[in-house]
């Protein structure tokens, strides 16, 4: 399994963060039918730390074909 590493956070939207939607295609996910891809821990140059909880598609084909097509 090839694992790609997360995009900063900082590039992500509000849904994307809080595992609402794709972290890569930011098509809307559903608990069941996604990826979890752990509790991560940001960590600004100015700021708290904070945890963001990122999800993806479960479908990857799909999710990239949404990626290819739409740029972030």
């Amino acid at each position: 399994m090839t694992v790609k590493d997360l995009p900063p956070v900082a590039e992500l939207s509000e849904q994307q963060q809080r595992g609402w939607r794709c972290v890569w295609c930011s098509f809307p996910v559903t608990v069941g039918e996604d990826v979890d891809l752990g509790e991560q821990r940001a960590r600004p140059a100015d700021g708290a730390a904070y945890s963001w909880f990122p999800r993806a598609c479960a479908d990857t084909e799909v999710c990239a074909a949404r990626t290819a097509k739409e740029p972030r």
